[in-house]
């Protein structure tokens, strides 16, 4: 992979996403190839990618995946596109917290040897835009600035503004866009609302936003950027492992979609096949059965609290999720997962796997968080050491006694991860049965026994009962 640049901002808000999507959009309707990259843990903007490009939107985050493998992924997730558009998280220098550069925007850049277009918010500013940029392009000598698109700008006067002040820098400014309401993404309490629930208005504003940057961007100058980076060494990351002949199992995995269960990461699918999983996807907000033949359940990550009315009246749906999980297959349900596997969800009825009612807390949980595993189950084994990402607005309160439809009675020594984060430790999670859930997101690329483990107990027979 040689073309590639990193679309970073100077703040979370500043139109890192819009610039993104608008690249990936115009580069595309030229007749390249385009591939989509997301730094950090984030779900939602890499749908857009994907909606803009034709191809799997995928993240690069040096936290969950560790910064060895940020190259490896980006050359595996690259493969065949004609250039890469790596857009950043928050502002360019943010990362996980109290860690330095760690899994920041520079981070990556850095080691992506890529360089950088910032995105600058200029609805209120003119020649202090030219501050802000000597002081990102100065704080960090080993990230390269190689050009800056100036956002929600108000006139051409504006414009010639901000580039009398910028460009006297050594840095271009390749672009100038407008504001402009066709492209404003919805957004709720975790963010955009994910492109998948809104696709024909989705499609809609990233065909805007890909206008706007074939009319208001150079994106010849662009492009020649994105080709300055140089050859990507080393190999790329692969989902396939060396194993004995006949080692692989092969089994059916039943996985939630649909908009109530939108967040995975392609790599984990994608280490799920390798391993011999055949992946059965179903939505629980209509579908009253669950695929044939499943020997092991995933219930992602999504919005089960925004659609909990049409998750509680499939009721039939419900009760064959809580029979699965009472059969000792393997049920694997991060975040919102948890939540349909709760007795109820803000008073409204859930599956009753589990011995706990979630509510929306209105306070945001989120961060890195490094994790030990307290108990054994069809991915983990307890001791291994775990980095994943928490990031909801809910909250889960245990109670006494057996869930509705539960399979245990989850009592102490249950949880499933020790978490730390800040030099804090807390319980979080449960494991019973074959059911691991829990609130933590984890990017298996760093730990695929996950996934062969996932697949070799789907194709048993379930122990427990």
């Amino acid at each position: 992979m040689t073309a590639r640049i990193v679309v970073a901002g100077t703040s979370s808000g500043a139109g890192k996403t819009s610039v993104a999507c608008g690249l990936i959009a115009a580069l595309r309707a030229r007749g390249m190839v385009v591939q989509g990259f997301k730094v950090g843990p984030d779900y939602i903007d890499p749908s857009y990618h994907a909606l803009a490009s034709g191809r799997p939107g995928r993240n690069l985050d040096a936290f969950l995946a560790g910064p060895e493998l940020v190259a490896p992924l980006a050359l595996h997730g690259a493969g065949g596109a004609d250039v890469a558009v790596i857009e950043g998280v928050m502002g360019l220098f943010d990362g996980a917290s109290g860690r330095g550069e760690l899994a920041s925007t520079a981070h990556v850049a850095k080691l992506l040897q890529a360089p950088v277009l910032l995105v600058i918010d200029a609805a209120s500013m003119a020649r202090s835009a030219a501050a802000i940029v000597h002081g990102y392009r100065t704080f960090d000598p080993d990230v390269e600035i190689a050009g800056v698109i100036v956002n929600k700008v108000g006139s051409d006067h504006h414009v010639q503004l901000l580039r009398e002040a910028i460009e006297p820098l050594g840095v271009p400014v390749v672009g100038a866009l407008r504001r402009d309401d066709r492209v404003a993404a919805p957004e709720r309490h975790l963010g955009l609302v994910p492109a998948d629930e809104r696709t024909a208005r989705t499609r809609a504003a990233i065909d805007a936003l890909g206008e706007a940057v074939l009319a208001h961007v150079d994106l010849d100058r662009v492009l020649a950027l994105a080709r300055t980076a140089p050859r990507l060494g080393g190999q790329a990351w692969s989902p396939a492992v060396d194993e004995p002949a006949g080692a692989s199992a092969a089994a059916t995995i039943a996985i939630a979609r649909g908009s109530a269960f939108s967040f995975h990461y392609e790599e984990n699918l994608e280490l799920l096949r390798a391993a011999g999983a055949t992946l059965a996807p179903f939505d629980p907000t209509r579908d009253t059965a669950l695929p044939d033949g499943a020997g092991a359940l995933i219930l992602a990550g999504g919005f089960p609290e925004v659609f909990g009315a049409e998750l509680s009246a499939n009721a039939e749906l419900r009760e064959r999720v809580a029979a699965f999980a009472r059969s000792g297959r393997p049920v694997l349900a991060e975040c919102g997962g948890l939540l349909y596997l709760c007795d109820a969800l803000d008073d409204v009825p859930m599956c009753g796997v589990l011995p706990a009612r979630g509510r929306m807390a209105g306070r945001l949980s989120i961060g890195y968080r490094e994790a030990a595993v307290l108990a054994d189950s069809a991915l983990w084994r307890a001791g291994e050491q775990v980095r994943g990402h928490e990031f909801h607005y809910s909250a889960v309160d245990q109670v006494g006694g057996r869930a509705t439809n539960g399979v245990s009675d989850l009592g102490e020594g249950a949880a499933a991860w020790e978490l730390t984060a800040r030099g804090r430790t807390r319980a979080e999670g449960f494991v019973a049965g074959g059911v691991h859930a829990s609130y933590l997101h984890v990017h298996w690329a760093a730990f695929p026994q996950a996934a062969r483990r996932l697949v070799a107990a789907a194709a048993r027979e379930p122990t427990w009962a």
